[in-house]
């Protein structure tokens, strides 16, 4: 049986639309919110005849044209429809008030990857609150979470919320955003119209765990360029917080360990199957070498280890990126004890300050001083890790699925 995403249950059912009727829509979208037949959202919603009124766009932009990381998007008139596209991703990351005022029902229609640090998680939680403030409906119309349910990381600590981590959860939560908005709805105790136009059909641990094998994959940010991607990115996202390239600037990116011209990938495989061998099972690693275009070590030859969470090799049940990027780390620092591993302070992460971009994606210092600490064994972090996936995993109630 094929899946249903949201859009299409709400284009195909009448009675799903018929709340709309008389109500101003919003929509908040990006390149990968297209139906079955790759239609866009937007396209599809004013041609069912939904009154949309303006669009918002998330980081990257409506248009997923903004290459790089932290690059702003501007507001802009739609050149079809003449409504406003504002971005929530430029002057503001919050949608102001009179943004709000353009609409008076929001459907949230962006593709996730599972993952905290993925910001359309924070700008769902910024939508539901300013919602809530000024009397507005959010509607998700669901997709699904790509790399299934599984739940790994520590859960950010107190004091560490940012843009890239809006609530205390894991680094890979398990949760779609419809799944995702009842929790923060929950949590932050917000008082708002809220509805899920759930999926039909999705099995999370069916074929794909996670991503339906009969729908398309559309880069929902320009660096998410396959399920590879999305599965192994709640471990690789950690290297934008490195000094080694996470394969910005190749037509791989963010499905590498690491690279770099100053370290031996070999070797680090090797000591990766040395300390903790059991954080590499699931997904094959293979040595690679690029030379990015761009970002860190532009122009340079780096030598590398690519993860291929696919294939005859992939093991949904034993793939623990998180855990194998931290491998990588650890390797690393065995290997080369004074590598300069983390980007300092004068690297503003997500617009953070006094905080080590390491720790602001994890959502707190442990795994850094894990790896900067020559006495860590894997147990060590197993055990930090493991009691708050455990702690994490018993929010059963917001499945949906």
């Amino acid at each position: 049986m094929s899946v249903q995403f949201g859009i299409d249950r709400l284009l195909a059912d009448p009675n799903l639309r018929k709340p709309l009727e008389g109500k101003r829509v919003a929509l908040v979208a990006h390149p990968a919110s297209v139906t079955a037949d790759l239609t866009h959202s937007l396209d599809a919603l004013i041609g069912a005849g939904v009154n949309v009124t303006s669009a918002f766009g998330p980081q990257h932009g409506l248009k997923g044209d903004k290459q790089d990381n932290m690059v702003e998007t501007p507001d802009e008139i739609d050149p079809v429809y003449g409504i406003p596209v504002f971005s929530l991703y430029g002057e503001v990351r919050r949608p102001t008030g009179q943004m709000m005022s353009s609409a008076d029902v929001f459907l949230f229609d962006l593709q996730d990857l599972g993952c905290r640090i993925y910001t359309f998680v924070t700008t769902l939680l910024y939508l539901l609150e300013e919602a809530a403030k000024r009397g507005k409906e959010v509607w998700v119309l669901d997709r699904p979470n790509p790399a299934g349910r599984p739940v790994e990381g520590t859960i950010l600590l107190p004091g560490y919320e940012s843009f890239v981590g809006s609530g205390p959860m894991p680094m890979r939560h398990g949760l779609t955003l419809g799944e995702m908005g009842h929790w923060f709805i929950d949590h932050f105790k917000l008082d708002v119209e809220y509805r899920v136009i759930a999926m039909e059909g999705w099995q999370p641990e069916g074929p794909g765990y996670g991503w339906p094998q009969d729908r398309i994959w559309i880069n929902p940010s320009p660096n998410a360029a396959s399920v590879n991607m999305a599965r192994a990115y709640a471990g690789t996202v950690m290297i934008e917080g490195a000094t080694v390239s996470e394969g910005r600037g190749t037509t791989r990116p963010l499905e590498v360990l690491f690279g770099a011209p100053d370290i031996d990938a070999k070797a680090v495989l090797t000591e990766m199957h040395r300390f903790a061998p059991q954080w590499m099972e699931g997904c094959i690693l293979r040595e690679c070498y690029f030379e990015p275009t761009f970002h860190k070590h532009a122009g340079e030859l780096c030598s590398a280890l690519m993860i291929h969470a696919e294939g005859p090799h992939y093991d949904h049940a034993k793939f623990t990126p998180w855990r194998l990027q931290a491998l990588a780390f650890k390797a690393i620092r065995n290997l080369y004890p004074n590598y300069e591993l983390w980007r300092g302070l004068d690297f503003k992460y997500e617009y953070t300050k006094d905080v080590l971009a390491i720790d602001v994606i994890n959502g707190g210092p442990g795994l850094r001083q894990w790896v900067d600490d020559a006495a860590a064994e894997a147990g060590d972090l197993e055990v930090l890790a493991s009691k708050d996936e455990a702690s994490w995993s018993k929010h059963t109630p917001y499945l949906l699925y």
